[in-house]
């Protein structure tokens, strides 16, 4: 049977709003959220993370780079849990550079598959913005598809340059 890594967890004030964090006992980030932690238990298996400032410091200071700077170049180690479909999902989010986007069905064609399963995969990312399913809008070019609302995704994109319809 295999052992529950634990779990350490903070929340935190960005401009965008509240923001959590959960990491393994590695280091590793495993999950993110905008809001609190219960907002971060309800999109990942971290509703029981213990509250942990300095395991997590290091997520919270990259991320708070990124919001005073655009800086996007975050070097924290991931370990999203999810299928290996989700995961080529994620790492197509991931190539894509700030101030840009891509639509769903671009990603699918990339990959082979279809817009509704990249979706899927994108609405089951337990990393967003560091994963950045927010950089993935709809083929008309509406910003449809982010668990934390249109007006976040605007803002985050506004933030990283990328012009929106």
């Amino acid at each position: 049977m295999k052992q529950i890594d634990t779990l350490y967890c903070s929340t935190f004030d960005t401009p965008a709003g509240p923001f959590s964090v959960a990491v393994d006992s590695s280091g590793s980030l495993v999950a993110t959220a905008f809001g609190d932690a219960a907002s971060l238990g309800r999109r990942s298996d971290c509703a029981n993370a213990n509250r942990d400032e300095n395991k997590t410091a290091q997520a919270r200071a990259e991320i708070t780079a990124y919001f005073s700077s655009a800086n996007t170049a975050f070097s924290l180690r991931l370990a999203p849990r999810g299928t290996d479909f989700q995961k080529r999902v994620w790492a197509a989010m991931r190539a894509i550079p700030a101030g840009q986007t891509r639509s769903y069905g671009e990603i699918a064609r990339e990959l082979g598959s279809s817009a509704r399963a990249v979706g899927q995969a994108s609405g089951a990312n337990p990393i967003c913005l560091i994963i950045p399913c927010h950089r993935v809008i709809g083929s008309d070019g509406s910003l449809t598809g982010f668990a934390f609302g249109e007006a976040t995704k605007r803002w985050l994109l506004d933030h990283e340059g990328a012009i929106t319809r």
